[in-house]
């Protein structure tokens, strides 16, 4: 049986730091089997351990479902009633949530809704452009939050590097994530070549299975035959 290490929303003013004033940063991040995906969070079995870890959008939409290897970036914040995980996909991402939780006035609970309105790269892109309707799109995220974000932020993102991170996160995105693995992609295509497939049916299979990147060459390969013709 697996313990559960339970994680659910909470507010900014309600969150508990050290003595130093940054919340506890005991938890870098996880790698696991996901093991269950309810909501806007995830259950990661790592060594028989399941941590509920609260996630943007963009991962449950590339995710294939579960008992998939994912290693999620956290954040992790303890208060007096509980003890709450945030995960990302990437270090840029957890830094973007990093320097939203840091402006007064958004909390956790809401950094993690514009993450998941907008994704780091169009979030960088709506404050270098003083988009704020843009940001204010996100339910719960009015127009002051939004002018603040910007304000707040502005300052500290380059366009250039902007740009730059946007077109290293294209290499992550659903219709690109088998690609990301070409060795792991090539093994796969090797077995079904020998199990009698042509190069080209089995290099579409293979292209076919949404979140392979989070898949071994077992579980690709599995999922890759859903999609032969017979």
């Amino acid at each position: 049986m697996i313990a559960v290490l339970l994680i659910s929303c909470y507010d900014k003013q309600s969150r508990k730091t050290d003595d130093s004033g940054r919340d506890d940063e005991m938890i870098a991040f996880l790698k696991g089997m996901v093991e269950d995906i309810t909501g806007n969070s995830l259950v990661l079995d790592v060594h028989g351990v399941g941590y509920e870890v609260l996630v943007p959008g963009q991962i449950l939409d590339l995710m294939g479902g579960t008992g998939q290897e994912i290693k999620l970036y956290t954040y992790m914040q303890v208060r007096e009633d509980a003890v709450i995980l945030f995960g990302f996909l990437t270090k840029d991402d957890l830094q973007m949530f990093r320097m939203l939780i840091a402006v007064n006035g958004v909390g956790p609970k809401a950094g993690l809704a514009i993450l998941s309105a907008l994704g780091a790269d169009d979030l960088r892109f709506a404050v270098l452009a003083d988009d704020a309707k843009r940001i204010a799109k996100t339910p719960g995220i009015g127009a002051k939050t939004a002018q603040k974000i910007i304000l707040e932020l502005k300052d500290k993102l380059d366009l250039e590097d902007a740009f730059e991170k946007k077109l290293n996160a294209d290499r992550i995105t659903p219709e690109t994530a088998v690609a990301a693995g070409a060795e792991m992609v090539q093994d796969a295509v090797e077995a079904l070549v020998a199990l009698g497939y042509g190069n080209t049916e089995a290099l579409k299979a293979v292209r076919a299975v949404k979140g392979a990147d989070f898949m071994d060459v077992e579980q690709l390969l599995k999922e890759a035959l859903k999609h032969m013709s017979f």
